[in-house]
């Protein structure tokens, strides 16, 4: 039955996938108690007859591989075997750090089948990112390439490690464990709402916080994801994005396989824009969705040179240009589709193919999200905080979930203690502000704290701000977000030195240096500027004060300012 109501769910989507208001009026999330999305959907209806033998995985370049959905059935079928062999128990966590291979899809079904509890990471993290994901993660078991082995050394001896390709003494090699029988069954049934997923999300403190998603809430509830992203069976789907990160699932990895799409990568080495445009020429690409860092360096190419198979292009992460937007409707004849969501939800707010788009906007809330704004009063508002609408009351029963809640809204975040901080209350609060016009149209503002992005990765200013004033030169300093007109935005530090310190340039090199050996390229400062660091009268600092004086700049640089392309040295990744 819960197969059945997924699936229900799903075609409605997909029949009214042009018009907004009617799926609106008749989307409602399918009430399941028992699902697996991995057995339930992936195994018993997309593995299945004439479907089963559709390409589910296409790679391109690095680790190319063509798989089938029953191919993927079959090889997640031996790696759940060898894995229980090897102890892995239902609720475990196996933290995941793999590039855009195919043992990745194949470890997520496997995991997924077995119960076990997925911990993403981005290769980029370093090996204190990792000792915090093994201790408050609580990771059992690890799936890493064999050459990011070294990061782990002397990390919990007790996590039991398996490497793709060649693996140290100690290490399981992957490719091993796929000897193992291709028929699974389950030990016993998986609930919706047990855990699934545990994400390490910046934050407002120095560590990043944990979003624990369910069985359902990331595998139904990116129903709303393939509905803005325009799917449909059969199509092949490109996401530019890094594993490790929630929007690789979003549109990697759950979505398409929601539609009966395949899923395409191209793993074509250091970024450039021609190749990637080859390979969605080439492989016949029909859906693309790619952050605006990426659409920013595409429409510097002669786009109309390339024919391709494109019906869709979206894009998510950070706002986007109306000029990128006018450029390939121009060169295409195609208008990107923006679209809002966070790592504790699936895609809340778009432009779903069929809704007239309005230039500047995000959309409107998808089916299965009712959107307030809420201003600082808690009251309505034409401009307020992007806020999810759970349908709880005070004083309203709080034995069953809310009518109104979300399946796509995060189970809660991890505490310390290992619990739950479940979302209580009548709406669940993003954090990030936006206007809603006559028509119901919102456009985003900004954050109402001080998190930002950079080339579509979030900033936690404090985390960078703690490791800055370690620097022994380092008496204070704050990081806001610097314009660059290709990644939109940088992080910069100003920096008030302690005594004695000299606001040279060799100082600031020896900053970044600094900076250099304690974070992962995507954190990194990249612009630093000595400075006395504006207060209020309690003694916080005024970070809004210098976002504003930094946005008003417009490009010209200050005498005390130091990039790091001004350190060749440091400016090589």
């Amino acid at each position: 039955m819960s197969r059945e109501a997924f699936r229900a769910a799903r075609d409605l989507l997909l029949a009214h996938r042009t018009d907004y208001d009617l799926a609106c009026r008749e989307f409602r999330w399918p009430v399941l108690e028992r699902f697996n999305w991995a057995l339930d959907w992936f195994d018993a209806e997309l593995a299945q007859g004439e479907q089963g033998q559709r390409p589910a995985l296409i790679i391109a370049g690095e680790g190319a591989a063509r798989l089938t959905f029953a191919e993927l059935s079959a090889r997640s079928n031996r790696l759940a075997n060898a894995l229980r062999a090897q102890g892995l128990k239902r609720g475990d966590r196996i933290l995941l750090m793999l590039g855009n291979v195919a043992p990745l899809w194949e470890t997520m079904l496997a995991a997924m089948k077995l119960g076990a509890v997925v911990v993403p990471a981005t290769t980029l993290l370093t090996p204190a990112d990792l000792a915090d994901r093994f201790a408050r993660g609580r990771v059992r078991f690890l799936v890493a390439a064999g050459t990011e082995a070294a990061k782990f050394d002397g990390l919990d001896p007790s996590v039991r490690r398996i490497g793709v390709g060649a693996v140290p003494p100690g290490w399981t090699r992957y490719e091993d464990l796929l000897a193992a029988p291709a028929s699974f069954t389950p030990e016993g049934a998986t609930h919706a709402d047990d855990p699934l997923l545990l994400y390490f999300t910046s934050g407002t403190t120095a560590r990043p916080k944990l979003v624990l998603h369910s069985h359902a809430s990331y595998p139904v509830g990116h129903l709303s994801t393939l509905y803005w992203l325009g799917l449909q069976p059969g199509d092949i789907h490109l996401n530019v994005s890094s594993p490790g990160w929630a929007k690789h699932a979003w549109s990697c990895f759950f979505a398409p396989w929601n539609a009966g799409a395949a899923v395409f990568i191209a793993n074509l080495g250091r970024f450039a824009a021609p190749a990637l445009l080859d390979a969605i020429r080439d492989h016949g690409v029909t859906t693309l969705c790619a952050p605006p860092t990426v659409w920013r360096m595409l429409i510097q190419e002669n786009l109309p040179a390339w024919r391709t198979s494109l019906r869709e292009v979206c894009a998510a992460g950070e706002p986007l240009n109306p000029e990128v937007i006018e450029q390939v409707r121009a060169a295409w004849g195609m208008t990107i589709r923006d679209g809002y969501g966070q790592t504790e939800t699936t895609a809340q707010i778009g432009n779903p193919p069929g809704l007239p788009l309005k230039p500047g906007s995000m959309g409107k809330p998808l089916p299965g999200y009712r959107i307030a704004l809420l201003d600082t009063e808690g009251a309505e508002a034409a401009e307020g905080e992007v806020c999810i609408d759970l349908g709880q009351r005070p004083g309203a029963p709080t034995a069953a979930p809310p009518p109104g809640r979300p399946t796509g809204l995060m189970r809660g975040y991890q505490s310390e203690s290992g619990g739950i901080e479940p979302v209580v209350g009548a709406y669940y609060h993003t954090g990030d502000v936006a206007t809603r016009d006559a028509e119901g149209y919102l456009t985003y503002v900004g954050r109402s704290d001080d998190i930002f992005k950079a080339s579509d990765y979030r900033i936690s200013p404090f985390e960078l701000e703690s490791v800055l004033i370690e620097h022994e030169a380092v008496a204070e300093a704050a990081v806001v977000p610097a314009p660059d007109p290709l990644r939109l935005a940088v992080p910069k530090a100003f920096v008030t030195l302690v005594h004695g310190a000299e606001p040279t340039r060799e100082t600031a090199r020896s900053i970044f240096l600094h900076l250099r050996a304690r974070l992962a390229p995507f954190k990194r400062v990249r612009r630093l500027e000595f400075a006395e660091l504006p207060k209020t009268i309690s003694g916080k600092i005024r970070r809004v004060e210098l976002r504003r004086a930094e946005a008003a700049r417009a490009g010209e640089r200050p005498e005390t300012e130091f990039r790091v392309e001004d350190f060749p040295e440091l400016s090589r990744e």
